[in-house]
């Protein structure tokens, strides 16, 4: 039995942590005719199809999210009607909460793994190799956490109970390791906290891999080489002793080239860790910290807790540092928080100046506290993935939506980076129409926005140095001409910028 063990990533860059695991956990009889392939969701439905048919699979796994969905559903279903005699599995966090209705609604899935597969998998593929007829179900029934078909109706059988960690492979032990990619990695799973918008909510507790497993299997990346390793911990630092000593072994035996993503919880940061990053190389390290709203009564209507004040002073001093990216995140649509709200946490994060700042957009995600309590505060939302949050009772459609426009011209103009010079020159000298007063950064960016559309720039793509242009237009002024140029000279090459001259300053 030929078996493909694929998914659609979002990106080239990207790649998928999870059908490593299954490839790995699988016996080694079982991996004899067993590949992996990796496509993205830019490729054309044709590609994908036509790469699939050539693997001359007898089963095909697809490894499912909100971002490929749709397309794997769509791609799944073209490969049953060309090939009737093919298994289709579906898992992954976009089909292990409602695995009955979507099997329903698509009969051409004869398998759904929920939660985690790598005890799961190696079961079913031996209950496939003993029948070949789907109807058989006895073979299936004692396997937690499938779906399957029998007697012309589906069956959903309980949840896996979570495994100790410890027990997963090393995801990469029989890949090759692609130096061009992000590669994912996991050192512990679960997390300490209870987020209503978040899957890891769902499952208490934090399972850590040994310390020891941990540091032997980083020794193999940095061996490697790899452009980045991407941790996706929830709450890398939710022990505080344990963080500190992984970034004192990878400070200890850094190769000079590869960098290290975590995810931090803000609250967690205590002296000793900054410190210790003090001593990082610059770009060794980079760190995404979900704020996600500075106000403490949205926080908690989302069972989150912290104190803003005390987080931002730990982030402060790490940006301080100098020698660390520091990303971080809001998300707006959380329950209690208007849209006046919203700005006030937006000027709050932005005064800390990261390297990055996401505005994101609520999720309703499958298996959410929040999803399930909807109703409870009048969340309209997206029926489709990503579920992305329409209206609530505290912040309109409209609202949401400007506040899209704003995320927009935010990213072109602050994420990119290319404008610091200017953007802050502006907050410190741009009178606002109305009152004469300063405006805050929120407001600079919400006139941006509106003369960026109200333009019709949002319907095209823009090459940096337009930018430049859009934004002298928007502002005026020789002064803010000076920073711009100022900025452009430290952003674009010398044959960029003297071709800009050339050109002039007029956008066309």
């Amino acid at each position: 039995m030929n078996i493909l063990l694929t998914t659609l990533n979002s990106k080239y860059v990207h790649s998928n942590l999870a059908i490593r695991y299954l490839y790995n956990a699988c016996s080694e009889k079982q991996r004899e005719n067993m590949q992996i392939r990796e496509f993205t969701i830019n490729n054309t439905d044709e590609m994908v199809f036509v790469e699939l048919i050539r693997s001359e699979c007898d089963m095909a796994a697809f490894s499912c999210y909100i971002w490929n969905i749709e397309k794997t559903l769509r791609i799944a279903g073209q490969l049953k009607a060309a090939k009737p005699e093919i298994r289709i599995i579906l898992g992954g966090p976009e089909v292990s909460f409602d695995s009955g209705r979507l099997m329903e609604e698509n009969p051409f899935i004869d398998y759904v793994i929920s939660g985690e597969g790598e005890a799961v998998l190696p079961k079913l593929l031996d209950a496939v190799e003993k029948t070949a007829h789907r109807e058989i179900a006895d073979l299936f029934a004692d396997i937690p956490g499938i779906s399957y078909r029998a007697a012309g109706s589906v069956k959903v059988n309980p949840p896996a109970e979570a495994r100790p960690f410890s027990d997963a492979p090393f995801p990469y032990e029989n890949s090759e390791i692609e130096r061009d990619k992000v590669l994912y990695y996991e050192s512990s799973r679960g997390c300490p906290f209870s987020c209503s918008y978040c899957l890891s909510s769902v499952m208490r507790g934090v399972r850590p891999l040994p310390i020891d497993r941990v540091k032997r299997e980083l020794l193999y990346f940095i061996e490697k080489s790899p452009k980045q390793v991407k941790f996706i911990d929830r709450t890398f630092n939710y022990d505080k002793k344990r963080c500190a000593e992984v970034i004192a072994f990878l400070i200890e035996r850094d190769n000079g080239v590869t960098n290290f993503h975590f995810e931090l919880c803000g609250d967690l940061i205590d002296d000793e860790l900054i410190t210790l990053l003090k001593s990082a190389r610059k770009n060794l390290f980079q760190f995404e910290i979900g704020v996600q709203s500075a106000n403490s009564g949205v926080l908690e209507a989302c069972g989150r807790s912290g104190d803003f004040s005390a987080m931002a002073e730990h982030i402060r001093k790490i940006i301080q540092i100098g020698n660390i990216h520091v990303h971080l995140d809001l998300i707006a649509g959380l329950p209690g928080e208007s849209y006046e709200m919203f700005r006030d946490s937006f000027n709050d994060v932005f005064a800390l100046r990261p390297d990055a700042l996401q505005l994101g957009f609520l999720k309703m995600l499958k298996g959410s506290p929040i999803r399930k309590e909807a109703g409870k505060y009048g969340y309209v939302f997206r029926s489709t993935p990503p579920y992305e949050v329409i209206s609530n009772d505290f912040i309109s459609a409209r609202e949401l939506v400007r506040l899209k426009m704003i995320e927009n011209v935010f990213d072109l103009w602050y994420n990119r980076g290319g404008f610091s010079q200017t953007l802050e020159y502006v907050f410190k000298t741009k009178k606002t129409v109305n009152a004469g007063e300063l405006p805050e950064p929120f407001d600079v960016f919400e006139s941006l926005a509106d003369f960026f559309y109200d333009n019709g720039f949002q319907n095209r793509s823009h090459k940096k140095e337009d930018l430049y242009r859009i934004f002298f237009k928007f502002a005026g002024g020789e002064d803010v001409k000076m920073r711009l140029k100022e900025d452009m000279d430290k952003t674009l090459n010398f044959d960029a910028v003297k071709k800009f001259i050339k050109k002039g300053w007029d956008i066309i």
